[in-house]
């Protein structure tokens, strides 16, 4: 429906663990479809890895340098550290969960060897542009999808109250339940989801280059319906 690229996770190390992933041989198959009709695919190893999972990753880059996606979306900087060292061929995006806010640290994404910085969703425009005009690194926001009212969803409600870490890819999302207010019940943690379209042309002029939007864990029919609109008005 008009995306230029997607984004899938594997097995492990990604932030939709509920989520139907791929395997190995499956994403091999994707990214040959994928390259056969001049699309990417960038796969997400964005999720904090502890210490028992290293050999874990390392047999999962081995594995993804054979199949050689397009990109690797990584928040912790030890999978960034892995991944330059055993798959130094694929380029790295980083991780809207890294948080990255203001000019210096796009600089240093830069620095480390950071082909696109995925934006903290908190960004205002000016900060956008500012950024982009004192950094060549590229630059890619969400436009649609769910938001959480903690940083760049760096949050620890649902590992408190259910002992599953949104930074692990487990979050069950209680900030979306109803509460008691006084005499009524709503959802007091949860801001309205991200509807970007009114801005899309901003975001543009700010200097925006790749806009993301949400698909795991929704109906296939609401990602053709939203890649298609966005589609239109980029296109327009």
């Amino acid at each position: 429906q008009g995306a230029d690229a997607i984004y899938v996770g594997t097995p492990k190390f990604n932030a939709r663990l509920r989520a139907r992933n791929f395997s190995f041989d499956e994403l091999a198959r994707l990214i040959a479809h994928a390259h056969g009709i001049r699309r990417k695919v960038f796969v997400t190893l964005n999720t904090l890895i502890k210490e028992t999972e290293l050999p874990e990753l390392v047999d999962t880059l081995q594995a993804l340098r054979c199949i050689a996606p397009d990109a690797l979306i990584v928040q912790d900087l030890g999978v960034w550290r892995l991944a330059r060292r055993l798959a130094p061929e694929i380029p790295l995006h980083a991780s809207t969960q890294m948080t990255i806010h203001n000019l210096d640290g796009a600089l240093e994404a830069a620095a480390m060897g950071f082909e696109r910085v995925i934006l903290a969703r908190e960004m205002t425009l000016e900060e956008i542009a500012w950024i982009r005009s004192s950094c060549e690194i590229q630059l890619e926001t969400f436009v649609h999808g769910a938001l959480c009212y903690s940083i760049s969803g760096q949050c620890n409600y649902s590992s408190y109250a259910h002992g599953k870490s949104a930074n692990r890819g487990a979050c069950l999302q209680p900030c979306r339940r109803l509460y008691d207010i006084g005499a009524d019940r709503a959802p007091a943690f949860a801001p309205l989801d991200l509807a970007a379209a009114p801005i899309l042309f901003q975001l543009i002029k700010a200097g925006i280059r790749s806009f993301k939007i949400e698909g795991r864990l929704k109906a296939a029919e609401t990602i053709s319906r939203t890649v298609a609109a966005y589609r239109l008005l980029i296109d327009a």
